[in-house]
């Protein structure tokens, strides 16, 4: 009994129910602290289904929930110079790239992508906070820089997903020299008469806010998404005030005109079709769209009510728990 106790049955679990079971079955909400299950998240896009807080996704789920029939053909980024400065902290900063790589499937925090889009061409890039928190580096600014030439070359908008803690502090000021190169990139997409896009998810902070996450003709937010350059513990802490409820999450600065909509993960890709459509004939043509136009445009696709603030009001974001400040 020992020897089918302490060696069989042990080899038959290990052999069968690991491979047969995947972990994480349940996920719990960050907001309401409730477990969903696995499928049930992904098939509502990684919003819960109970509080509707919207988690973070990576760049591939993102991707195929934005082009039509999820299909995308991904553009290649030249190679950028790894570790630079040679920078080591507990750890060097290329044995923190094999971890992120191999945590992430991807060779960088940014992603460029191309397809279509309400059977329109247009061209993605997204950030992955799982990378490295998403942050800036030589790599992200060359995706950036690739992504807008794309577009240009393409005749077609260009949409940035924001989700980053902002610049990268182990390639040092190479790295704060991605924010006026990425405005750059922004500036030849306008020159050329198409569409710039942004869509401001949890968290956008740093350096990426201080450049092109800040720049787009439309600048769409996800609900609750932490939108700062500086995160708001580091504010209480250095003022010595208590902070308004909300204070720098997406219907905080929908309410003080610093983005143009809130818009549900579930609405997001039919409002992007919606405003392609509206802004490219026209910026092609040289002919300029007034505000009210687009903000007159409801922020979801199913509402009539013509009010853009109606998808901030859904969600005030004031009690979500965030990981991020």
């Amino acid at each position: 009994m020992n020897w089918l106790t302490n060696f069989v049955r042990p080899t038959i679990r290990n052999l069968v129910r690991k491979k047969d079971i995947p972990e994480n079955l349940w996920v719990k909400c960050p907001g309401c602290e409730k477990m969903v299950f696995h499928r049930d998240l992904i098939a509502n896009l990684h919003v819960c289904p109970h509080c509707e807080h919207h988690m973070r996704i990576g760049a591939r789920a993102r991707l195929s929930s934005l082009f039509d029939r999820g299909e995308y053909a991904v553009i290649p980024v030249p190679a950028a110079v790894t570790d630079p400065l040679k920078f080591r902290d507990t750890k060097r900063y290329t044995e923190r790239l094999k971890e992120y790589r191999a945590k992430t499937g991807e060779d960088e925090a940014t992603l460029v992508a191309a397809g279509k889009l309400g059977n329109m061409d247009a061209v993605a890039t997204v950030q992955d906070f799982a990378f490295a928190g998403g942050s800036l580096g030589i790599a992200g600014g060359e995706a950036l820089v690739v992504a807008a030439e794309e577009a240009v070359s393409r005749r077609a908008p260009l949409i940035a997903f924001s989700a980053s803690g902002g610049a990268r502090m182990q390639e040092g000021i190479l790295s704060l020299m991605q924010m006026p190169r990425t405005t750059v990139a922004v500036s030849r997409v306008r020159e050329a008469g198409l569409p710039y896009l942004l869509v401001l998810t949890d968290p956008t902070t740093g350096g990426v806010t201080a450049s092109y996450a800040m720049l787009g003709d439309v600048a769409l937010a996800e609900p609750g998404a932490l939108i700062a350059f500086t995160g708001p513990r580091v504010i209480e802490n250095t003022i010595k005030e208590k902070l308004p409820d909300g204070f720098q999450r997406a219907e905080f600065l929908l309410e003080h005109g610093m983005v143009d909509m809130v818009v549900h993960r579930r609405d997001l890709r039919d409002m992007l079709i919606r405003l392609i459509g509206l802004l490219l004939p026209r910026q092609a043509a040289g002919e300029s769209v007034a505000e009210d136009e687009v903000l007159a445009i409801p922020a979801s696709p199913e509402s009539d009510s013509g009010d853009a603030e109606t998808a901030g009001s859904a969600n005030d974001g004031s009690g979500m728990k965030r990981a991020a400040e």
